[in-house]
Protein backbone atom coordinates (compact mmCIF):
# COMPACT_ATOMS: atom_id res chain seq x y z
CA UNK A 1 0.00 0.00 0.00
CA UNK A 2 2.69 2.51 0.54
CA UNK A 3 4.74 1.65 -2.06
CA UNK A 4 1.28 2.01 -4.35
CA UNK A 5 0.95 5.51 -2.79
CA UNK A 6 4.75 6.26 -3.51
CA UNK A 7 3.87 5.83 -7.12
CA UNK A 8 0.44 7.43 -7.49
CA UNK A 9 1.88 10.77 -6.34
CA UNK A 10 4.07 10.58 -9.59
CA UNK A 11 0.82 10.35 -11.53
CA UNK A 12 -0.84 13.23 -9.71
CA UNK A 13 2.35 15.25 -10.20
CA UNK A 14 2.34 14.14 -14.39
CA UNK A 15 -1.15 15.58 -14.25
CA UNK A 16 -0.26 18.80 -12.86
CA UNK A 17 2.15 19.31 -14.90
CA UNK A 18 0.01 19.08 -18.14
CA UNK A 19 -2.39 20.86 -17.13
CA UNK A 20 0.22 23.94 -16.81
CA UNK A 21 0.17 23.84 -20.79
CA UNK A 22 -3.41 24.29 -21.03
CA UNK A 23 -3.24 28.06 -20.70
CA UNK A 24 -6.63 28.47 -18.22
CA UNK A 25 -7.40 29.60 -15.09
CA UNK A 26 -9.60 26.67 -13.78
CA UNK A 27 -6.38 24.12 -15.16
CA UNK A 28 -3.98 25.79 -12.92
CA UNK A 29 -6.29 26.03 -10.03
CA UNK A 30 -6.60 21.92 -10.72
CA UNK A 31 -2.79 21.64 -10.97
CA UNK A 32 -2.52 23.75 -7.34
CA UNK A 33 -4.60 21.17 -5.60
CA UNK A 34 -3.18 18.43 -7.02
CA UNK A 35 0.50 19.39 -6.60
CA UNK A 36 -0.45 19.88 -2.75
CA UNK A 37 -2.40 16.68 -2.37
CA UNK A 38 1.16 14.84 -3.78
CA UNK A 39 3.29 16.75 -1.78
CA UNK A 40 0.51 15.37 1.31
CA UNK A 41 0.94 11.84 0.20
CA UNK A 42 4.68 12.04 0.49
CA UNK A 43 4.21 11.94 4.75
CA UNK A 44 1.01 9.56 4.06
CA UNK A 45 3.30 6.37 2.52
CA UNK A 46 6.09 6.89 4.98
CA UNK A 47 3.23 6.90 7.85
CA UNK A 48 1.82 3.70 6.17
CA UNK A 49 5.06 2.24 6.00
CA UNK A 50 6.03 2.12 9.57
CA UNK A 51 2.10 1.44 11.01
CA UNK A 52 1.83 -1.46 9.00
CA UNK A 53 5.38 -2.70 9.22
CA UNK A 54 5.92 -2.44 5.43
CA UNK A 55 9.20 -0.63 5.95
CA UNK A 56 12.31 -2.23 3.16
CA UNK A 57 14.42 -0.85 1.26
CA UNK A 58 12.58 -1.19 -1.86
CA UNK A 59 10.12 1.13 -0.18
CA UNK A 60 13.33 3.49 0.18
CA UNK A 61 14.68 3.72 -2.67
CA UNK A 62 11.15 4.26 -4.41
CA UNK A 63 10.36 6.65 -2.04
CA UNK A 64 13.61 8.60 -2.96
CA UNK A 65 13.07 8.22 -6.35
CA UNK A 66 9.57 9.59 -6.54
CA UNK A 67 10.76 12.24 -4.71
CA UNK A 68 13.41 13.17 -7.54
CA UNK A 69 10.76 12.47 -9.96
CA UNK A 70 8.40 15.37 -8.63
CA UNK A 71 11.14 17.44 -7.65
CA UNK A 72 12.92 17.79 -11.25
CA UNK A 73 9.40 17.38 -13.22
CA UNK A 74 8.73 20.84 -11.26
CA UNK A 75 11.68 22.35 -12.15
CA UNK A 76 12.70 21.44 -15.57
CA UNK A 77 9.18 22.09 -16.61
CA UNK A 78 9.09 25.61 -14.99
CA UNK A 79 12.13 26.55 -17.01
CA UNK A 80 10.43 24.79 -20.45
CA UNK A 81 7.81 27.41 -20.08
CA UNK A 82 10.04 30.02 -19.14
CA UNK A 83 9.42 30.71 -15.85
CA UNK A 84 12.66 29.68 -14.06
CA UNK A 85 16.14 29.72 -15.76
CA UNK A 86 17.55 26.69 -16.92
CA UNK A 87 19.73 26.54 -14.16
CA UNK A 88 17.74 25.26 -11.85
CA UNK A 89 16.65 21.79 -13.33
CA UNK A 90 20.49 21.87 -14.19
CA UNK A 91 21.73 22.03 -10.40
CA UNK A 92 18.62 20.20 -9.43
CA UNK A 93 19.30 17.16 -11.52
CA UNK A 94 23.10 16.94 -10.94
CA UNK A 95 22.66 17.30 -7.30
CA UNK A 96 20.05 14.25 -7.92
CA UNK A 97 22.62 12.25 -9.96
CA UNK A 98 25.65 12.60 -7.63
CA UNK A 99 23.87 12.14 -4.65
CA UNK A 100 22.32 8.98 -5.53
CA UNK A 101 25.15 7.58 -7.06
CA UNK A 102 26.82 7.53 -3.66
CA UNK A 103 23.75 6.24 -2.24
CA UNK A 104 24.01 3.46 -4.03
CA UNK A 105 27.68 2.71 -2.63
CA UNK A 106 26.35 3.02 0.47
CA UNK A 107 23.90 0.76 -0.13
CA UNK A 108 25.88 -2.55 -1.42
CA UNK A 109 27.27 -2.28 2.09
CA UNK A 110 24.16 -2.36 3.79
CA UNK A 111 23.00 1.64 4.65
CA UNK A 112 19.76 3.29 3.33
CA UNK A 113 19.78 6.88 2.88
CA UNK A 114 17.52 7.30 5.61
CA UNK A 115 16.31 5.44 8.59
CA UNK A 116 17.93 3.48 11.42
CA UNK A 117 20.63 2.26 8.71
CA UNK A 118 21.24 5.75 7.42
CA UNK A 119 24.84 6.22 6.08
CA UNK A 120 24.60 9.35 7.97
CA UNK A 121 26.70 8.89 10.77
CA UNK A 122 27.48 12.24 12.24
CA UNK A 123 24.91 14.34 14.38
CA UNK A 124 25.18 17.39 11.97
CA UNK A 125 25.29 15.55 8.81
CA UNK A 126 21.93 13.85 10.03
CA UNK A 127 20.14 16.59 11.38
CA UNK A 128 20.82 18.48 7.55
CA UNK A 129 20.17 15.48 5.45
CA UNK A 130 17.80 12.62 7.54
CA UNK A 131 16.29 14.22 10.22
CA UNK A 132 12.34 14.83 10.12
CA UNK A 133 12.85 18.35 11.27
CA UNK A 134 14.97 18.92 7.63
CA UNK A 135 13.25 16.69 5.74
CA UNK A 136 9.37 18.21 5.82
CA UNK A 137 10.88 21.59 6.12
CA UNK A 138 12.36 21.15 2.29
CA UNK A 139 9.36 19.32 1.32
CA UNK A 140 7.89 22.62 2.40
CA UNK A 141 10.27 24.30 0.82
CA UNK A 142 9.53 23.11 -2.77
CA UNK A 143 5.37 23.02 -1.85
CA UNK A 144 5.36 26.16 -1.07
CA UNK A 145 8.03 27.37 -4.30
CA UNK A 146 6.43 25.17 -6.85
CA UNK A 147 2.39 26.33 -5.50
CA UNK A 148 3.64 30.23 -5.70
CA UNK A 149 5.18 29.99 -8.78
CA UNK A 150 2.02 28.05 -10.70
CA UNK A 151 -0.16 31.30 -9.00
CA UNK A 152 2.18 33.91 -9.69
CA UNK A 153 2.04 32.28 -13.40
CA UNK A 154 -2.03 31.60 -13.49
CA UNK A 155 -3.64 33.06 -16.37
CA UNK A 156 -7.36 34.94 -15.82
CA UNK A 157 -6.69 35.24 -11.64
CA UNK A 158 -7.81 39.16 -12.22
CA UNK A 159 -8.34 39.51 -8.70
CA UNK A 160 -4.23 39.01 -8.53
CA UNK A 161 -3.73 41.66 -10.84
CA UNK A 162 -2.81 44.36 -8.30
CA UNK A 163 -0.39 41.42 -6.83
CA UNK A 164 1.00 40.30 -9.70
CA UNK A 165 4.24 41.81 -9.40
CA UNK A 166 4.72 40.72 -5.68
CA UNK A 167 3.71 37.28 -6.13
CA UNK A 168 6.27 36.80 -8.73
CA UNK A 169 9.03 38.19 -6.56
CA UNK A 170 7.93 36.10 -3.84
CA UNK A 171 7.98 33.10 -6.36
CA UNK A 172 11.70 33.41 -7.65
CA UNK A 173 12.27 34.07 -4.06
CA UNK A 174 11.01 30.81 -2.86
CA UNK A 175 12.43 28.53 -5.81
CA UNK A 176 16.33 30.54 -4.62
CA UNK A 177 15.52 29.22 -1.44
CA UNK A 178 14.22 25.73 -2.37
CA UNK A 179 17.15 25.20 -4.87
CA UNK A 180 19.99 26.42 -2.11
CA UNK A 181 18.17 24.23 0.42
CA UNK A 182 18.72 21.09 -2.44
CA UNK A 183 22.34 21.86 -2.51
CA UNK A 184 22.94 22.32 1.25
CA UNK A 185 20.77 18.94 2.09
CA UNK A 186 23.84 17.19 -0.65
CA UNK A 187 26.97 18.25 1.13
CA UNK A 188 26.33 15.94 4.05
CA UNK A 189 26.12 12.84 1.72
CA UNK A 190 29.50 14.11 -0.37
CA UNK A 191 31.58 14.36 3.04
CA UNK A 192 30.42 11.32 4.64
CA UNK A 193 30.92 9.09 1.45
CA UNK A 194 34.38 8.91 1.68
CA UNK A 195 34.19 5.79 4.07
CA UNK A 196 32.37 3.56 2.13
CA UNK A 197 34.77 3.48 -0.78
CA UNK A 198 37.33 3.38 1.91
CA UNK A 199 35.59 -0.07 3.24
CA UNK A 200 35.62 -1.02 -0.32
CA UNK A 201 39.09 -1.00 -1.06
CA UNK A 202 39.53 -2.75 2.14
CA UNK A 203 37.20 -5.72 0.75
CA UNK A 204 39.10 -5.34 -2.25
CA UNK A 205 42.87 -6.02 -0.96
CA UNK A 206 41.48 -8.80 1.04
CA UNK A 207 40.10 -10.72 -2.22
Amino acid sequence: MANFITIFRILLVFISISLLFSHNSYAYICAIVLTVIAFSLDGVDGYIARKFNETSKLGAVLDIMSDRIVENTFWVTFAVLGWLPVAYPIVALTRGFVVDGLRSVAMEQGYTAFGDLTMQEGKFSYFICCSKFSRITYAVSKLVAFGLMIVAKAPGLYFLSRWHWYLNITADLAAFIAIEFCVIRALPVLFESKKFFKKQEKVIEKI
